[in-house]
């Protein structure tokens, strides 16, 4: 199969984000979770959004490109809501082979880069009343690359959790959307392979 790097939200790499790795796994993939936060995990996003900011964006997204040093080229990057953000910054930085964004989608060019890798397919999933939702960014990256000659799908999921894939935030998981979620993850990685 290939390579997966997995970037967790702001709250750490909580057990959704390891969840997630084992399901991949499951499909033969290797998958790499990063922790971009030194193994700190929180269940308020408000006081993980406090301790991002002492790290700062910029050293996160060089952090998020460590951690792929010593992966072969062709791997995929994939992201929970800013963990998106440094998916797709790790695309602009190095040669992927397709970008999955959970919960999050950021315009490209907020990261620093003129353009979406080309030929770089990608996949957005998000919950229709997710309070963090940002439509524009979703808009941008959509146009972004198709505008690049990649293909991408975005999926939009029922209800208003943020993380709706993680058992462990019971106030936001959504077991049929996260089953139908990672039924077009899944899909989306083996096909990446495949081409």
């Amino acid at each position: 199969m290939t390579h997966i790097v997995l970037f967790p939200s702001v709250l750490g790499v909580r057990q959704g984000v390891l969840d997630a790795a084992d399901l991949l796994r499951d499909d033969g993939h290797e998958v790499l979770v990063a922790d971009p936060y030194d193994g700190r995990v929180f269940d308020d996003y408000d006081e993980a959004s406090e301790y991002e900011d002492t790290i700062g964006y910029p050293e996160l997204m060089r952090r998020a490109v460590d951690v792929v040093k010593d992966i072969p080229d062709g791997f995929l990057t994939a992201g929970f809501s800013n963990g998106a953000a440094m998916a797709e910054h790790v695309a602009t930085q190095r040669k992927v082979n397709g970008v999955v964004m959970l919960s999050g989608a950021l315009d490209i060019t907020i990261l620093g880069a003129e353009s979406w890798p080309a030929g770089t397919n990608a996949q957005i999933h998000t919950a229709v009343d997710d309070p963090f939702r940002d439509q524009a960014g979703i808009d941008a990256v959509i146009a972004q690359v198709r505008a690049a000659g990649g293909t991408v799908e975005a999926f939009d999921y029922p209800g208003a959790g943020h993380l709706f894939t993680d058992r462990s935030r019971a106030a936001e998981y959504d077991p049929s959307a996260a089953e139908l979620l990672w039924s077009r993850v899944r899909q989306f990685c083996a096909a990446q392979v495949a081409a």
